[in-house]
């Protein structure tokens, strides 16, 4: 390879737009990484290949790309649906450009109105999350003080009453004063900044694995699906240890009285991904799926708030810690429920120059 090529394909490589190049033949002769990953296709599989094995459209869409193939004219289409051979529908914008030369080339530029969406929400979503953590947190500073003070004068008159009939009301007033200033505090999260490290993400998921392992018995089946070749991410192992475990323990309360009950912990990496305005070439995105009985329709949006449960005896706090863990780790968490599968995906930007 050149270094011209060399240069334009890194530079190709690192636009957030899908760009797909065909031969006269409609064959694949480049594919950038952004388009291996809006269409979940790898480059060394697909090179060579005729454009129709990549995704599908309407009846008319290969009579066009000929038509402009040979016409020189370009053309785009809106809202466009492409069936993937995932099996996934995509929508998005695209444009076909002949290179008008001797070698009669099409350039298809893709425009991905999914993950247009996508990044809208969870902007959204962490914008509500970032402002629900300051209330809590202005919250928390006007709770815990009082409380001091109450728990300070429980214990001031406990030395002064007579009886120990008597004392046994300051000291419920001191335990349940205790027993708020510890929900506050979980409420908050953990109290230290993570202590980030070069780390396997698999050593991670392997500890959360054998824990649940330990505590379902057999009970639930266990998977696992790793892409052994993502590398190291800068974090704070015990933090996430306990980040994914909360999520994996929802998973294993949704699923207790389930016969069939499994839960999959799966890896894999995704490029150009954009995480609260800042565009990151590489993740790693860990999904943790069950086929639990999904998530109550009027809870999804509001799942990691605090508070927020679908169990009776459930403190809504697990969601949101493991929220903020990854917050914290410049990530996000994604759900998507229906009945029989649930999906939460972490992603987390990786450090490359490790």
């Amino acid at each position: 390879m050149t270094g011209d090529s060399s240069l334009y394909k890194r530079l190709l490589d690192n636009l957030s737009t899908a760009i797909l190049l065909m031969d006269d033949k409609l064959n694949l002769t480049y594919i950038n990484a952004s388009a291996e990953a809006l269409l979940q296709l790898s480059a060394g599989r697909v090179i060579g290949a005729p454009v129709s094995q990549l995704f599908s459209e309407d009846g008319a869409h290969l009579e066009r790309l000929h038509h402009a193939l040979f016409s020189g004219a370009s053309y785009t289409k809106r809202q466009a649906e492409l069936q993937l051979h995932a099996p996934q529908a995509i929508t998005v914008d695209y444009t076909i450009t002949p290179t008008n030369d001797k070698e009669h080339c099409l350039i298809m530029e893709i425009q991905p109105l999914d993950r247009i969406l996508q990044i809208s929400r969870e902007k959204n979503l962490l914008s509500s999350q970032k402002s629900t953590r300051m209330l809590i947190r202005g919250l928390a500073h006007e709770i815990k003080n009082p409380l001091g003070g109450l728990r300070g004068a429980a214990q001031l008159l406990a030395r002064e009453l007579p009886s120990q009939e008597l004392q046994d009301y300051t000291e419920i007033i001191i335990a349940e004063a205790d027993r708020l200033r510890n929900l506050v505090d979980k409420m908050l999260g953990p109290h230290t900044k993570p202590t980030r490290a070069a780390l396997n993400i698999h050593e991670v998921l392997e500890r959360v694995f054998a824990l649940v392992s330990a505590e379902t018995q057999g009970e639930i089946a266990l998977h696992r699906d790793y892409d052994p070749s993502i590398p190291d991410i800068n974090g704070d192992k015990e933090q996430l240890i306990q980040s994914i475990l909360n999520i994996v323990r929802n998973a294993m309360q949704a699923l207790n009285k389930q016969n069939d009950g499994q839960i999959t912990l799966r890896t894999r990496t995704q490029r150009q991904i954009t995480i609260d305005d800042t565009r990151y070439r590489l993740v790693c995105r860990i999904d943790i799926t069950d086929n639990g009985p999904g998530i109550p329709t009027h809870l999804s949006e509001n799942i990691f708030f605090p508070m927020v449960s679908g169990r009776a005896d459930g403190t809504g706090l697990g969601l949101s810690i493991s929220q903020s863990i990854i917050n914290q780790h410049d990530g996000f968490i994604k759900c998507e429920s229906t009945p029989g599968h649930t999906e939460f995906s972490l992603f987390l930007p990786l450090d490359t120059s490790l």
